[in-house]
């Protein structure tokens, strides 16, 4: 009969791989950082053998460490992965999930998401981190990552979920001040807001709502941020115009907080990516959400 405490030790050692530390493992599995430290030192003494360097700054693992893991991981993914299966065919699905996600897109449009997801699996428990910065997956923990326009790092796997409409907006008081563009060309003479995120925030090709003409703008910014909720903010408070995603800016634009502006043009849409840490899989209920958020989007 194999040694279930072996397993268990085997599974803190792979959470403290992936996140790089001890704390951090002790909050994935929701247990003490020391009792972590002992199910380390239990497996170290079985093996013979240093799993990790441990300084005051980091966790590293050891070469010893680092050929358990490789030769590990796909045993431990395929049995999560049976779990999860396991509990798909009676109904319920069951674990952790860590998802990620833009500030702005999780609250205006992942949160509903995950809230019915829980709702609709008792067994299962989300932590969703939201950032406008890209995060490590891999130091981090993280599952899944959400991310919307264009995919930067090649090395992720990625899957396409849906897109989404770019609306250039502003707010009803900057336009009674400074007048509303309309042609794109105008854009130029107008206060724009970048978004330092975007690989070029000041330049855009519009086209035509008949696909016939199209008119490349380069952008005139004294503001630039780096977080799309700041965005909306400084829109909403009348400091100028910019691009929104369409989906988070519903809300804004029903109350008349802000207003969309160009409808005979059209920018391109953006992509909604499911991002995977790098390796060959992807747990099970990892795939079960991201199916159910496909859905929820829709075409």
């Amino acid at each position: 009969m194999p040694d279930v405490r072996g397993l268990d030790n085997l599974l803190v050692f792979a959470a403290v791989a992936e996140t790089g530390g001890f704390t951090a493992a002790a909050d994935r599995l929701g247990m003490t950082k020391a009792g972590v430290s002992l199910r380390i030192r239990r497996l170290e003494e079985r093996l013979g053998a240093a799993l990790f360097v441990r300084t005051t700054r980091q966790v590293r693992l050891t070469d010893a460490g680092q050929s358990l893991y490789d030769e590990s991981t796909p045993a431990l993914v395929a049995l999560r992965d049976a779990l999860a299966r396991a509990g798909t065919a009676r109904g319920a699905l069951s674990g952790r999930l860590r998802l990620a996600a833009p500030v702005d897109h999780a609250a205006q449009v992942l949160a509903p998401a995950v809230a019915a997801f829980v709702a609709a699996h008792p067994e299962v428990a989300i932590e969703l981190h939201t950032a406008d910065r890209m995060i490590d997956l891999v130091a981090e923990g993280i599952d899944v990552a959400f991310r919307l326009g264009e995919l930067r790092d090649s090395s992720l796997r990625a899957t396409r979920l849906g897109s989404f409409e770019q609306a250039v907006v502003a707010s009803p008081d900057y336009l009674a001040r400074r007048g509303r563009p309309a042609q794109p060309d105008e854009l130029a003479a107008h206060d724009w807001i970048a978004f330092a995120l975007m690989r070029t925030p000041l330049t855009w090709t519009f086209t035509s709502a008949d696909g016939r003409r199209t008119q490349r703008v380069r952008m005139r910014a004294r503001l630039q941020v780096d977080s799309s909720s700041s965005l909306r903010a400084l829109l909403e408070a009348g400091a100028g115009i910019s691009v929104l995603d369409g989906r988070s800016v519903a809300a804004a634009l029903a109350a008349g907080r802000l207003v969309r502006l160009l409808p005979r043009w059209t920018l391109p849409a953006g992509g909604i990516y499911a991002v995977y840490p790098p390796g060959r899989h992807v747990p099970a209920l990892a795939r079960a959400f991201v199916d159910a958020y496909r859905e929820r989007l829709g075409p």
